[in-house]
């Protein structure tokens, strides 16, 4: 790893982690998500923390997410396993993803521009998640054939109403308002005082720090959208929330089902599966394990490598699914998704429901 990547700083009680790839929108790889595990493991036990801090450099976004060239050239090389470079990162991943949600200490997140799927899995689990009038936040992954990871889903089943189930099937982005009536969010300030506040949390407690800065966050438009979101996405199946959005007779319900139409259909379906189990987990580190499972197959689909490439690479955004319609998305194919892995299951250990923080060593 490029030393610059990632930047990590203790002194004045602050613990704090930059991001530093301004250039690919602090994009994650594999060494950073090392990094970033290192020093938060190192930090529990110093005396010297109180407080951790993660930023991301330049004016676009904390994170964008994972480093898809990469995963997409694995997967289209055939190293589509647990073992292969990508199945190693998510690993280590995942495996950072449940160390945050269980941080002994304040973990504040500067959630300020972009913060996309792997951005999601570094912020979304911290006790202090600040975002401001540019964040805009998501799980996009159903438009490249993947499916929400990182403890998205988690995230995503505990929203009020189907909100999350919007979001992820149309990648729908969430800003300062809604993240925070979503639950993927605490706090909202003007991005201008963030400087100040990352000055002030070295000489104060992270609740007081933030509370000098903190103001009303705008209203949800996602939230006063409830009604017809609940109606249509608390069906069994994508093809009823489709054949509910169409019907439904508003022109956001409308657009969500042209927007949904246009993602993965596998994707879709799995996605839609992925988020009700989430909804019945007991824990973070139960619905990782399961994601772990559902991201090794959507790294062997034609999809993923289809998707990366229409939206990434060639960047023609004209991606041909396979199967192309709802309609030729069979049960097993679903089913394969989820199919455990033997001795290469991510294995997280069951946990009490979050509340009950243990140690990161516990999370390894």
């Amino acid at each position: 790893m490029n030393e610059s990547e990632v930047i990590i700083d203790n002194r004045d009680g602050l613990g704090l982690i930059t991001l530093n790839r301004p250039q690919a929108i602090n994009a994650l790889n594999h060494p950073m998500t090392l990094a970033i595990t290192a020093a938060l493991r190192a930090w529990v036990d110093d005396d010297e923390v109180r407080t951790v801090v993660v930023t991301g450099a330049g004016e676009r976004g904390l994170c964008a997410g994972g480093d898809i060239v990469a995963i997409h050239n694995d997967a289209k090389s055939g190293a589509t396993t647990a073992d292969s470079a990508t199945g190693v990162f998510w690993r280590d991943e995942y495996v950072l993803n449940a160390l945050i949600g269980r941080y002994p200490k304040p973990y504040v997140v500067v959630m300020d521009g972009i913060v996309m799927g792997g951005g999601v899995g570094l912020s979304g689990h911290g006790s202090h998640r600040i975002v401001t009038e540019r964040s805009k936040v998501g799980m996009p992954e159903v438009g490249i054939g993947f499916i929400p990871d990182v403890g998205g889903t988690y995230l995503l089943a505990r929203t009020p109403g189907e909100i999350g189930t919007h979001v992820a099937l149309t990648t729908a982005r969430m800003n300062a308002g809604d993240a925070i009536a979503a639950g993927f969010a605490d706090y909202y300030m003007a991005s201008e005082d963030i400087p100040a506040l990352l000055e002030t949390l070295r000489t104060e407690t992270a609740a007081i720090a933030i509370a000098k800065f903190a103001t009303d966050a705008p209203e949800s438009g996602l939230l006063a959208q409830r009604d017809w979101i609940d109606a249509c996405y608390s069906a069994d199946t994508v093809e009823e929330i489709v054949d509910r959005l169409r019907s439904h007779g508003s022109p956001e319900a409308a657009r969500a089902a042209t927007e949904l139409l246009a993602k993965s259909p596998v994707a879709l379906k799995v996605t839609l599966r992925s988020l009700r189990a989430a909804r019945a987990a007991t824990s973070l580190e139960a619905v990782l394990n399961e994601e772990y499972r559902v991201s090794i197959a959507a790294l062997a689909s034609h999809d993923l490598v289809e998707g990366i490439r229409a939206q990434v690479i060639d960047k023609d955004r004209n991606p041909q699914w396979s199967p192309a319609t709802l309609a030729d998305v069979t049960d097993a194919q679903v089913d394969a998704y989820f199919a455990e892995l033997g001795n290469r299951e991510l294995g997280l250990p069951q946990r009490s429901p979050r509340g009950d923080r243990t140690t990161p060593e516990e999370s390894k």
